[in-house]
């Protein structure tokens, strides 16, 4: 069977879940290495999204609606008296050199670019960056040349997309390993309540695929950007259950007479 009928086949038979313990270590390796795949993608597309049209809005926002400012010894001034924040897009562009907003506050938004008195905040794909202007020992920057360093990204960000989402895969993959791990461990206690005869490597290969029905549901929610409370007992919960009912479409082992 392919991978991608196994795919399929996972969202909906626990019993054909329970034959995958069979296969090779390294196909079932290759299933968890797609599913992580196929769990990112909103999250690329968006951050893809976010940066290209992220530095675009960002220089429109410099250019035209702030005053003249500068970055130094670590401190933001500039020739106004109050924030300026504007919400365009989906983005929103603060510039607060009398510290009323925090990197908090900034950071509620989903997709900002902040410049605050001590620090800047970019948020995009609901992750969150701060960075005090102290870290950058002899930061000297005004308004032109920041627009300059905004145009050196924009010529680049054909390679920078792609390097971070390569970052993004990978570290989702090793979190991934992690959980089907995870996973398979609780599986020696379910196949015990079960009565099943099941060692770690047979677990470890089923629990792969067990992840597929919430990742899959989760990789939808992400792609219509709806959020589901209480994801991560969700996730856990519903594989679970699946990883149970396929232990138990495994038949009990015979008693000796």
């Amino acid at each position: 069977m392919n991978i991608f009928k196994q795919l399929y086949k996972s969202i909906y038979s626990p019993k054909d879940i329970a034959y995958f313990r069979f296969q090779g270590i390294g196909k079932t390796i290759l299933y968890v290495f797609l599913l992580t795949f196929i769990s990112i993608l909103p999250s690329i597309v968006y951050l893809s999204s976010a940066i290209s049209e992220g530095l675009d809005y960002a220089k429109t926002f410099i250019t035209d609606e702030t005053p003249d400012f500068s970055i130094k010894n670590g401190t933001l001034t500039a020739d106004t008296k109050v924030p300026i924040t504007i919400n365009e897009n989906g983005f929103t562009f603060i510039l607060d050199p009398t510290g009323t907003i925090s990197a908090d506050n900034a950071a509620e938004q989903d997709n900002t670019f902040a410049l605050l008195k001590d620090e800047f905040v970019l948020t995009s794909a609901g992750q969150s960056d701060t960075y005090q202007y102290s870290m950058m020992e002899g930061l000297n920057i005004n308004k032109q040349n920041l627009l300059e360093v905004l145009d050196s990204i924009s010529d680049v960000k054909g390679i920078i997309i792609p390097v971070v989402s390569i970052l993004i895969y990978l570290f989702s993959s090793a979190a991934s390993f992690i959980e089907v791990s995870i996973l398979a461990l609780i599986g020696l206690a379910l196949k015990n309540i079960a009565g099943r005869k099941l060692n770690y490597g047979h677990l470890w290969r089923m629990a792969a695929y067990s992840e597929t029905l919430p990742t899959l549901f989760f990789t939808i929610m992400a792609a219509l950007k709806t959020h589901v409370p209480n994801s991560f007992g969700i996730n856990w919960m519903v594989a679970i259950i699946v990883l149970l009912l396929a232990i138990k479409e495994i038949p009990k082992p015979k008693k000796a007479s």
